[in-house]
């Protein structure tokens, strides 16, 4: 079927198109005509096909051959934006943007798979799922190829990333890693954080976190007195210097301990995020006991080695 290009409807806020791309499918579309047709709903609205639609315009067509989607509403939107994200490379923002509303219509269209009840199904069920849909982590990381954790660290981009700190992940094509890194921080600070992981100061989101403290109103009871050298051979030769004394200090140790507690803080907080909240109600009272012993260890060992420096005090 054809359909005169003047006709379709293009709903408002589609991703933008990409020139070159259509330019490319322009070139191909000249030597071996349209091999793959437009999609649209019964109200002649697209779904799916933006750029074949764009390269039949450059090309100078009034008609482009189409098939019609049973799909409506919901649907519809659902299937078109699987066809910007599984088809497209986007950048870290406008790809978890895409997800987060897929999230929103997917649980709309399969509310059974909505976080509180897919809990509550585990609970009265541990055997047999009473889901009719896959939880929508599994369905948009089955569609993409990737890990549903990749899915759920998109997410929490969309989510929580302020709106400065998007601007400067979109301008420097800052990665999806990184920006997940950044959605954890405080929103006061993603900006920050950003703009020196943009400029290169830091080469990571782990320098930001050890470049940092945590707010205080006690300053650290230690200081750790920097070498400042005129040049690279300086600083080797230093580091060289076998007669240096490089005996421990309580000041190292307690930046040590200090920088410790903080890759702790950083590493236990990311059990707490999304990808496994979901599981918390399903855990069973054998598994609460056994999971109550783990965090006891490492109390207990935090304890010991404080009554073990604490003992030294008091003997001297």
């Amino acid at each position: 079927m054809r359909i005169p290009i003047s006709d379709i409807i293009i709903n408002p806020g589609r991703r933008g198109i990409r020139p070159e791309q259509v330019k490319k499918l322009a070139d191909s579309i000249a030597v071996v005509g349209l091999l793959n047709p437009i999609t649209l709903d019964q109200a002649d609205t697209l779904i799916a096909g933006l750029h074949r639609l764009e390269a039949a315009k450059l090309l100078g067509w009034t008609e482009i051959e189409y098939t019609v989607s049973g799909v409506e509403g919901l649907e519809a939107e659902l299937a078109e934006i699987d066809e910007n994200v599984v088809r497209t490379d986007l950048s870290t923002v406008a790809g978890s943007d895409l997800l987060l509303r897929r999230k929103e219509i997917y649980e709309q269209l399969h509310p059974e798979t909505r976080q509180g009840k897919r809990n509550r199904q585990t609970v009265k069920n541990e055997e047999t799922s009473l889901l009719t849909a896959k939880p929508f982590s599994q369905d948009t990381a089955e569609k993409l190829g990737v890990s549903r954790r990749t899915v759920e660290k998109k997410i929490k981009i969309a989510k929580d990333l302020s709106p400065d700190a998007r601007k400067v992940v979109e301008d420097h094509a800052i990665g999806t890693e990184a920006a997940f890194h950044l959605a954890r921080l405080p929103q006061e600070q993603q900006a920050e954080a950003a703009s020196l992981l943009a400029s290169g100061v830091i080469s990571s989101m782990k320098g930001y976190r050890t470049s940092t403290t945590e707010s205080s109103t006690e300053a650290p009871p230690f200081q750790l007195g920097g070498k400042c050298f005129a040049t690279i051979q300086e600083s080797v030769q230093d580091l060289k210097n076998m007669d240096k004394d490089c005996s421990c200090t309580p000041d190292i140790f307690l930046a040590a301990i200090t920088e410790f507690v903080k890759r702790f803080q950083s590493e236990i907080s990311c059990y707490a995020d999304e990808y496994y909240a979901p599981v918390f109600p399903a855990l069973s009272p054998v598994q609460l006991r056994y999971l109550r012993q783990q965090m006891d260890t490492i109390r207990n060992a935090a304890d010991q080695l404080y009554i073990l420096i604490e003992g030294a005090n008091e003997n001297e």
